[in-house]
């Protein structure tokens, strides 16, 4: 099976370290740079439990275009990045090739195969212009909720922090031949990889905490525990999943945890700072649509008022914007 890794950093860096030991598995990466240079030269490098190893590494570039078709695609970027990129992506594709969205938030294809209503809507906030739903095709998508928790140390070295499972869906809740062959090969890579009917109500459950605890945190700088705590920004929170949580029902996703549930099991984590705070801090792009600008678009889409996070979200575009951070897509 040809697999490659689009956007080969810290969650692409660990699939790409364990997808390589799998047998019948080609594996190539798209990168950059000294990490990409540092990958083709002595492997990928895992720190995990204090062990280091490494997996080799044959093929990579930051030209797809020299990679040639794949079978799977593991789209690893951040949103925006995705966004930008997607065009780049169509040296990979054949006609049957599978790409496998490992992106937080809000997926550009959430419309595709739901039914109902609301089916082919697009969403403005993660894919303006249609740019991946032309680009890449929402028949070839496969939904992903990312659970490990990772960061590059230096050039080809990804640090393990917790977590291995990747649950995977099809749009369209079918258990597909081909779904199950890339579950396979996650699980012989040795990733956890349950197959769910329901892949939205999975990554609305990962998205209820990304949605308020990212942006609260850029906007006060606490960490997680702190967020979850405090009584008026747990306030907050809450009241912005709530709000939520109505969208992801009236579009037909269900939660299997109550709120506070959520919100305690947050507080949990410990002194965790979000990615949004460490992307703020970085002077990196803030991942502010596909985390909280989509909900609300989703909001307008099914009649639901949210205005505690309208009132979240103005702040930390405003945040955004002050620090030269937002918005992250590009003016066409």
């Amino acid at each position: 099976m040809r697999v490659c890794i689009f956007g080969a950093g810290a969650i692409g860096g660990l699939l790409a370290h364990g997808l390589a030991g799998v047998d019948g598995v080609d594996v190539s990466v798209v990168a950059r740079g000294e990490h990409l240079a540092a990958m083709l030269d002595k492997g990928v490098g895992l720190t995990r439990d204090g062990e280091t190893t490494f997996s080799p590494i044959a093929k990579g570039s930051a030209d797809p275009a020299t990679l040639g078709e794949q079978d799977v695609v593991f789209n690893c970027l951040k949103a925006h990045q995705a966004w930008q990129t997607a065009q780049d992506m169509a040296p990979l594709l054949g006609k049957d090739t599978a790409v496998v969205t490992c992106q937080n938030g809000v997926p550009w294809w959430y419309f595709h195969n739901i039914g109902g209503e609301f089916e082919g809507r697009r969403l403005d906030a993660v894919d303006r212009e249609d740019r991946q739903w032309n680009a890449i095709g929402p028949e070839r998508a496969i939904g992903a909720s990312v659970y490990p928790a990772t960061e590059i140390t230096e050039p080809g070295m990804i640090r393990h922090v917790y977590g291995d499972k990747f649950a995977l869906g099809e749009p369209d809740g079918s258990i597909s031949r081909r779904i199950t062959e890339i579950a396979e090969m996650l699980e012989a890579g040795g990733f956890g990889a349950p197959v769910l009917d329901d892949i939205r109500s999975e990554i609305w459950l990962k998205l209820w905490g990304n949605l308020c605890f990212n942006p609260i945190s850029a906007l006060t700088r606490a960490t997680l525990d702190v967020v979850a705590t405090d009584p008026a920004s747990r306030n907050v929170a809450k009241a912005m999943m709530l709000e939520a949580q109505v969208i992801a029902e009236r579009l037909g996703s269900s939660f299997r945890v109550d709120v506070e549930r959520r919100i305690n099991g947050a507080a949990r984590v410990g002194a965790h700072r979000t990615s949004m705070l460490q992307d703020l801090e970085a002077g990196k792009a803030m991942e502010i649509d596909a985390l909280v600008t989509a909900v609300q678009e989703m909001g307008g889409i099914v009649g639901v008022e949210t205005p505690m996070l309208d009132s979240v979200l103005g702040l930390v575009q405003q945040l955004g914007r002050g620090q030269g951070l937002y918005p992250t897509y590009p003016e066409s």
